[in-house]
């Protein structure tokens, strides 16, 4: 016999039995699931106590109490928490317990997930904060903390094992002629079950939209979504990314930054901690499987809060529709989330950057290889970009890609500014001649107009838009709020830098780069307490280390310092501004041959390649050698040197701040006035 559970029962009648007429072998075999998934999994089911926390669950009597107080939960509910408390500390499978609870009948998942709900509404969390029942992405879940178990005994003290419940079940059920009164089954009318009806659709309607008001869902991460193998991971990472900048258009959606979903890539954490974590209501997990030239995409959404699915889905479309499905996908995920869409939203959505399929790919292939930062990785993204152009020449995005791979590789010193930039220049230029309200193009700008053309007004004003345009753009905060900290709006700064943070919470980048500020407003010592927690969460992030080197410079703790700067180094051996502060360091200390052995591989460096002017006459400046440190900040100013933008905030310049050349290179960059 198999039989078909509708959830609708377990939400209006969850302690209700059945009657011994209803069915009382339906009633053997749903009670006799706990025990059979643990014979099946070669562990019989002691009926004792369990204790844990506060709580203990007496297996006997399928019975919860908090202290002395029994807890009203329906039989079912208390099944499931044995089916875990039995199996602690090991994962079981969503499967494993439908199998469990409701061994010969065809389930609706959302029955287990509203006993699961019910269940860690209940139980709460422990005093470590952990759930007490944990839900671990597409694995199931899982019963964590300690238990004692107290067995139940036979007379003779052994433990009771009790393989099955005890249950008597006649050979056939009682002819209801000759029922006894209570249990016979009463005459069935029409308005018996239209009234059941209606109460059916008046309770699910209620509960429907009680639900969605008090749950309306205003927050969301993207996981990275999961690949077959490694040649699909372009194609994983940048439907994730997509759909990041799809839902991030709204304003009111809070959508978490790339740079934090990402750093939860190929690692095992529940929904709960990441939620904690990124401060988010729901994730959404995905997976991606190609099957010839179809694509499955399995998708499932999670409240972060109580671990429940609250919806999932799978879609299979061919690869030329792509486009399509990621707009589907778009919209499915905001119904679920209950944000109602307003005419410009609408528009927002329905915007296609391109419809030429091959051009999308080409251009995923581009950021997949782009965002590595490796020299050879950006030439490759480069050309995938130009090959997505070349399909479509009004793809705004692909020269937006263009502008980003180019300006960073000037950043880092790997090119001169006046061979980058002006290349990053004409392509974000001609995005926004396509697409005047692209956020992504206007974030751009505003780096290129900051760094390069020291256009202070101009990359305010892109900084802005690009904020206007998709407030949950964390690069567009962080650009903003670098640019207010080097010319000198520090309150400015820091508010921005907190609203960063707050759409992207594990950016590496801000992080540091908010120690960064913190020097540069004079706190010093809050920004070693700042650096000192980006270490602690990241270790191996060599921005971190740098800017600590230059924070025990202001507090003239140079051995520190030059230990922070040589480990800068040994991460990012390519990078020449950790040697700029090991140079200065060490001339600050005394130890001045070994500071001019640092200028002089700065110096033998820059007749190779390019080397940022401002950090030679930073070495030059840390020595007392005026004369040359002014000589190179003027090589800087004809360079377009990005390090000369920190010429207004950095502290290790105030010993030539009142001298008139250096005066000059500062009004020639056409630094604002300082804030009243």
């Amino acid at each position: 016999m198999r039989l078909t559970i509708n959830p609708t029962q377990f939400v209006l009648f969850p302690l209700r039995e059945p009657t011994y007429a209803e069915g009382n072998a339906v009633s053997l075999k749903t009670s006799l699931g706990v025990s059979e998934f643990f014979l099946k999994m070669g562990k019989p089911s002691v009926h004792g106590v369990y204790e844990f926390g506060d709580f203990r669950l007496d297996a006997g009597h399928l019975m919860l109490y908090r202290k002395d107080e029994e807890l009203a939960l329906a039989p079912k509910a208390v099944e499931t928490l044995l089916a875990l408390v039995e199996r602690r500390g090991q994962i079981v499978s969503k499967d494993e317990l439908l199998e469990a609870v409701w061994p010969d009948a065809i389930v609706e998942e959302s029955n287990l997930f509203l006993y699961l709900s019910v269940l860690r509404k209940t139980l709460g969390t422990q005093t470590n904060g952990k759930p007490w029942v944990e839900t671990l992405r597409r694995r199931g879940y899982r019963f964590s903390g300690s238990v004692r178990v107290i067995p139940a005994t036979n007379g003779d003290g052994a433990p009771r094992v009790e393989p099955f419940p005890l249950h008597v079940v006649p050979s056939r059920l009682p002819d209801a002629d000759n029922a006894p009164d209570e249990i016979r089954p009463r005459p069935f009318r029409w308005w018996n079950f239209a009234a059941a009806g209606l109460l059916t659709a008046v309770v699910a309607l209620t509960l429907a939209y009680s639900y969605f008001l008090k749950h309306e869902i205003t927050s969301i991460a993207v996981m990275p979504f999961e690949n077959e193998n490694a040649e699909l991971e372009y194609l994983s990472d940048g439907m994730t990314e997509t759909l990041i900048e799809s839902l991030s258009r709204l304003p009111k959606l809070n959508v978490k930054a790339r740079s934090s979903v990402f750093r939860y890539k190929n690692k095992e954490k529940d929904a709960a901690t990441i939620g904690r974590e990124l401060n988010v209501r729901a994730i959404l997990n995905g997976r991606v499987v190609q099957h010839g030239d179809r694509l499955t995409v399995y998708l499932e959404l999670v409240d972060a809060q109580t671990g429940d699915r609250i919806w999932g889905n799978q879609y299979t479309r061919n690869q030329t529709n792509i486009i399509s499905l990621q707009r589907e996908i778009a919209r499915d995920v905001l119904d679920k989330l209950s944000v109602r869409l307003s005419g410009a939203d609408e528009q927002e959505l329905a915007k296609n950057p391109t419809l030429n399929v091959e051009a999308y790919q080409l251009y995923l292939k581009g950021r997949h290889h782009a965002m590595k930062l490796t020299p050879q990785d950006t030439k490759k993204g480069l050309s995938y970009f130009q090959e997505a152009i070349d399909l479509d020449p009004n793809y705004a995005l692909a020269y937006v890609g263009i502008a980003d791979a180019n300006f960073p590789l000037a950043l880092t010193g790997n090119i001169a500014p006046n061979e980058a930039f002006p290349t990053a220049k004409s392509a974000v230029d001609k995005a926004l001649e396509i697409d005047s309200n692209l956020g992504e193009a206007h974030a751009t700008s505003c780096w290129i107009a900051f760094w390069y053309e020291w256009d202070w007004s101009g990359a305010e004003q892109h900084c802005k838009r690009a904020i206007e345009l998709n407030p949950n753009n964390g690069d567009a905060h962080r650009a903003y709020a670098h640019l207010l900290s080097n010319i000198g709006r520090h309150d400015e700064a820091f508010a921005e830098m907190k609203r960063s943070l707050e759409v992207d919470p594990l950016d590496l980048r801000t992080n540091a780069q908010a120690g960064q500020a913190l020097i540069h407003a004079g706190k010093v010592d809050e920004a070693l307490v700042s650096l000192q927690k980006s270490i602690d969460f990241e270790p191996n992030f060599w921005m971190s280390h740098l800017f600590l080197a230059s924070a025990y410079i202001e507090k003239e703790r140079y051995d520190e310092a030059v230990a922070a700067a040589q480990k800068q180094i040994e991460m990012s051996p390519a990078q020449t501004h950790g040697i700029a502060y090991l140079g200065y360091a060490l001339a600050r200390s005394g130890k001045h041959e070994e500071a001019r052995a640092v200028l002089r591989e700065l110096l033998d460096r820059f007749t190779k390649g390019f080397v940022p002017p401002y950090r030679i006459a930073l070495v030059y400046n840390g020595l007392d050698d005026k004369e040359n440190a002014l000589v190179w900040l003027e090589k800087g100013l004809n360079a377009r040197d990005p390090m000369m933008t920190f010429l207004k905030v950095e502290p290790k310049w105030n010993n030539l701040r009142s001298d008139p050349r250096f005066r000059d290179v500062l009004r020639r960059m056409g630094f604002p006035p300082n804030p009243a």
